[in-house]
């Protein structure tokens, strides 16, 4: 597929060819196939699924199964550790749940980094448990210190769990440097590849984590649906997160068994549009390759952080070159919410505010970021025109 014309497959750009959409990170545009494939299955193909022995049900059924499969493809693992979940951060609730019920105790040790997205902090302040959060500092590039988390690990430690790439700095984790470390030391790994995994190949059987976890909404998928990764210890030893339909094996009035592998995490009717829209979603990343899509971007990227870096009165956030195309700045005088509400007037995006990272800014000493995230829609054209939005703005307000 020609990434040079790939506008066409985003129907938004058809109504407002003007946009110059800049906050992937939050989500992606939606592609023309996935929205054909969800609007089909409503209109078309729709019943509930498992359950039914008509032909409407059995067919979903087969495709809503296929499109598991195609997740698990996607990753390089087995279909049987993909459960579908209603986002990523249920993914993480999930896990933060079942590890404080049977695996974590008073006392015991997680390990995060200021990268984090609240999404993978404060489900560890619920669990209900005394765990002492053990943050990571961030050296001088905005990457995690490695020789520190191999320092911070002791017999309390229980779990390491870290972006795969950051949403504010576009950071991308070294994992073979964290594996290295998870593995040598005999603890669990999970990682957030929200902001990853919609812009560079994931080979999950290569990184080798215990959990992993993602939005379909990020990767010009529908919203309300999550996929998690579980290696088969974990999906063993764990109980159900949440009882319902489909995660059973046997019910009476005062007691139940529940289905065994990623079924039991399952309860109730699934997110079955979505799964099917996703499914396209695959399809499309799949054609154009995940690889180039980080390749087209990262061209877009650099073009942006040099033009960016040119104005005097501009701090942008994180240097690291091993990253995704993600850029945080902050223009000295130039409150970010301004910045961001002019540029919507000349029909740019942006996302400002602290990005559900208040750690991280803390640790900036700021309160939040203008933020540019890119996705394959993106153009050197759109890079101009923030640019020079950007200084008219600034001769506006300064």
């Amino acid at each position: 597929m020609n990434i040079s014309n790939i506008k066409s497959k985003f129907p938004v750009f058809k109504k407002n060819p003007n946009l110059v959409f800049l906050d992937t990170a939050a989500s992606a545009l939606k592609v023309d196939e996935m929205i054909d494939a969800t609007n089909n299955c409503y209109t078309n193909e729709y019943a509930n699924i498992h359950r039914g022995n008509y032909e409407l049900s059995a067919n979903l059924t087969k495709k809503f199964e296929d499109a598991r499969k195609k997740v698990a493809n996607f990753l390089n693992v087995s279909q049987s550790n993909i459960i579908f979940v209603k986002s990523a951060t249920e993914g993480v609730n999930l896990i933060s749940h079942c590890m404080s019920k049977e695996y974590l105790k008073d006392g015991d040790e997680i390990i995060l980094s200021y990268l984090e997205h609240h999404a993978n902090l404060i489900p560890w302040h619920l669990t209900g448990k005394k765990i002492k959060i053990v943050p990571l500092g961030l050296n001088e590039i905005s990457e995690i210190n490695y020789d520190e988390l191999n320092d911070k690990i002791n017999l309390k430690t229980k779990l390491i769990t870290l972006t795969h790439m950051s949403n504010v700095t576009g950071s991308i984790t070294n994992i073979d440097n964290v594996k290295d470390i998870a593995k040598t030391n005999d603890i669990p790994l999970l990682l957030d590849g929200c902001q990853f995994a919609p812009h560079k190949k994931v080979d999950l059987k290569d990184i080798d984590p215990d959990f992993y976890v993602f939005s379909a909404h990020k990767m010009y998928g529908p919203s309300g649906l999550g996929v998690l990764y579980m290696k088969d210890k974990w999906i063993d030893e764990f109980s159900p997160y949440q009882g319902g339909g489909q995660m059973i094996h046997d019910v009476d009035i005062d007691k139940s068994t529940y289905a065994s592998g990623y079924e039991k995490f399952e309860a109730g009717t699934p997110p079955i549009g979505p799964v099917i829209g996703f499914s396209s979603s695959l399809n499309f990343m799949n054609e154009v390759d995940p690889n180039n899509i980080y390749d087209h971007e990262m061209k877009i990227h650099d073009y942006a952080y040099e033009k960016l870096s040119k104005f005097n009165n501009i701090k942008i956030y994180g240097s690291n070159k091993n990253k995704g195309a993600i850029i945080s700045f902050n223009i000295e005088g130039v409150h970010n919410a301004d910045l961001g509400a002019m540029l919507d007037k000349k029909n740019i995006a942006i996302r400002t505010g602290h990005h559900c990272c208040q750690p991280l800014m803390k640790h900036f000493n700021v309160t939040g970021t203008s933020r540019v995230s890119f996705g394959v829609y993106n153009t050197k054209d759109d890079v101009d025109y923030l640019v020079d939005s950007i200084d008219e703005i600034i001769k506006i307000l300064l």
